[in-house]
């Protein structure tokens, strides 16, 4: 879980929201990835799923038995369904996802019988730590946004002055 927590401070440095996998088959790393939809504008691009795919070429076959994902957030819907897909054997989450989690919060899809391969899950792993690089992330990005309202309000305050100065005959303040 520590390496996926590097790939998710990788996603953070990217301004993306930081989630990290890796996929360890037979003991050994295959792949890592972390978050990119933002910077690839992919909607498929979650840490997991690309690390999924890099396993599946480094191993050069798209059953990932024998495999297990560590995951900084617990898996979505998507990436859950491919965990199915992929045949892989096991689950290792962080941080428990209370808007999206599907290997147990909101959904089961892990052991769900009416799929044809089911796979354990471990959550909670670090769980502290993965929660808390979300939250600080989020964080971060609310105390941007507040602060890019404020220095608008005051242009639009400054812009709307100088519009009713007389003095400056509606001329705009020079930059």
């Amino acid at each position: 879980m520590a390496l996926a927590l590097g790939e998710a401070a990788k996603a953070a440095e990217e301004g993306e929201v930081p989630i990290g996998a890796v996929v360890v088959c037979d003991g050994e790393v295959v792949a890592a990835a972390h978050n990119r939809r933002e910077t690839d504008r992919d909607p498929s691009a979650h840490a997991e799923f690309s690390a999924m795919v890099a396993a599946a070429q480094a191993l050069d076959r798209w059953r990932l038995t024998g495999c297990t994902v560590y995951v900084t957030l617990e898996p979505c819907l998507m990436c859950a369904g491919l965990m199915v897909n992929a045949r892989v054997d096991r689950c290792v989450f962080g941080a428990p996802d209370p808007k999206g989690g599907a290997v147990g919060t909101l959904y089961d899809v892990s052991g769900d019988a009416r799929l044809n391969h089911a796979f354990e899950v471990c959550g909670g792993v670090l769980e502290e730590e993965c929660a808390g690089m979300l939250r600080e992330f989020f964080r971060a990005r609310r105390r941007a946004a507040k602060e890019a309202r404020r220095d608008a309000a005051k242009a639009a305050s400054t812009l709307v002055s100088a519009l009713a100065d007389p003095a400056t005959d509606g001329a705009p303040p020079s930059a």
